[in-house]
């Protein structure tokens, strides 16, 4: 049997903006801008969008200490907590990758390094909501990958300083901090100007027009994936809780009122009552106002007949977030393929993976898990390889090789950098190279 639609979303294209708004042109616009005026655009801009014109926009080491004065001290403790999680977690993954020689015959040495990023911009959003979580998932992982140096920047929220998301980021290893956003930030880490020097690589998630720039300025500078909305997957079957899939699903719904919640269910039962409980939930969200709009134009409820119908479909699907609510959870580790993370059984959920419990939350949308996973070390990381012949005998004989396979390609000069070396160590004799030292005696 077909899958059955509980619940469809509504003719909506998920792009965060409206359809009037020409996301392309204004972004390119801010960044030409931005490339020739510099710092004078980047505070043009900055007043524009934010109501934002300090007399610097780079935060002070006074600065500094007074946003974390101004935390609580739980606060402080709770991004501490969350960060060594982080760390923990980026530290097992910077380990796993190492660097090797291997002398793949005798005298010819190949070798693979994992050399940091010299400096990286990190984006941390705050247009909605302060979001401190994303300054441990950029900033503390790239240090944590050696960056040297990470520039950060984050916007004012309502023309306020949010003191919580600058002392994560000052916890988590920044060594410059901007209360600067939007595309005016993404531009100037990415161009450079009179007061900001230009980053290599720049990461971290945003709304539509950060994600434009990004995508903008992919090439001149390295990015870490293109971010769309939040997107939440959950595959239930008939063990599962529709309090508990309601919850969670309406945590991811109150992202943005453009973030797909949809819901695979082998239990028609758990799907219906879900729904229920989910227009109950709206009544008292304080989040509603968002929440309720993402449910309503891309929320999904979905009836499969098997769970290898419901594996098949969520892999379709290729969701940022896939939670798994089933008798057996983890059978979604051998039965899936395509996801940006995978939260398994009810004691876990995407919550945690957003805030505290130490995986990476900067993940792959709209589809783009079909070819790439999220932000973790090896993003920040650029493996380079090296290679040296000791061997005389084994220079010649690849050098002959090589002139073998350049000239099958007709690639005269790389051939003679072979036969060069088949003539100094094997004593072979090459045309080009005996007329050379003909009309060249004194070489």
């Amino acid at each position: 049997m077909p899958a059955r639609y509980l619940k469809s979303r509504s003719n909506t294209s998920a792009n965060g903006t409206s359809p009037q708004v020409d996301v392309s042109s204004i972004v390119k616009g801010v960044i030409d801008d931005v490339r020739q005026s510099g710092d004078a655009a980047v505070r043009k801009y900055s007043e524009k969008f934010d109501k934002w014109s300090p007399a610097s926009f780079k935060l002070s080491q006074a600065d500094i200490d007074a946003a974390i004065a101004a935390c609580s001290q739980q606060t402080i403790d709770d991004i501490k907590e969350a960060q060594k999680n982080v760390h923990a977690f980026a530290q097992a993954q910077r380990e796993s990758l190492k660097d090797f020689e291997y002398e793949i015959q005798p005298g010819v040495f190949l070798g693979q390094k994992n050399l940091p990023i010299n400096s990286v911009g990190a984006y941390i959003p705050g247009g909605r909501y302060p979001l401190l979580a994303s300054a441990h998932m950029t900033i503390l992982t790239a240090k944590v990958a050696g960056v040297p140096h990470v520039v950060g920047c984050t916007p004012p929220i309502a023309g306020k300083i949010p003191h919580g998301t600058i002392a994560a980021m000052h916890l988590a290893g920044a060594d410059e901090i901007y209360l600067l956003g939007g595309v005016q930030a993404i531009a100037a880490m990415a161009v450079g100007t009179e007061t900001m020097r230009k980053v290599d690589f720049i990461a971290g998630p945003g709304n539509a027009f950060v994600a434009e720039g990004k995508r903008q300025l992919f090439g001149e500078v390295g990015i870490d994936l293109f971010a769309g909305p939040t997107e939440i997957l959950i595959v239930t079957d008939d063990t599962a809780d529709p309090f508990t899939v309601a919850t969670d699903i309406l945590s991811q719904a109150e992202h943005g009122p453009d973030s797909p919640a949809v819901i695979i269910t082998t239990s028609e039962s758990v799907g219906r009552k879900a729904i229920e409980i989910i227009y109950e939930l709206l009544k008292h969200l304080s989040t509603a106002d968002v929440a309720g709009v993402s449910w309503e134009r891309f929320g999904e409820v979905i009836v499969v007949d098997t769970m290898q119908e419901a594996w098949k479909l969520a892999d379709e699907y290729a969701s940022e977030h896939v939670q798994i609510f089933t008798k057996r959870p983890r059978d979604a580790l051998d039965n899936m393929t395509t996801y940006g993370a995978l939260f398994l059984g009810e004691k876990t959920c995407v919550s945690y993976g957003d805030k505290v419990i130490g995986t990476n939350h900067v993940l792959p949308t709209k589809k783009a898990a079909r070819y790439t996973g999220g932000l973790w070390v090896g993003k920040y990381l650029r493996t380079v390889t090296y290679q040296e012949v000791e061997s005389d005998k084994t220079s010649g004989e690849l050098g002959r090789l090589c002139g073998r396979a350049a000239r099958a390609e007709n690639f005269e000069g790389h051939a003679r950098s072979g036969d060069l070396r088949a003539q100094k160590y094997l004593d072979d004799q090459y045309d080009w190279i005996k007329l050379y030292h003909e009309e060249n005696p004194k070489a």
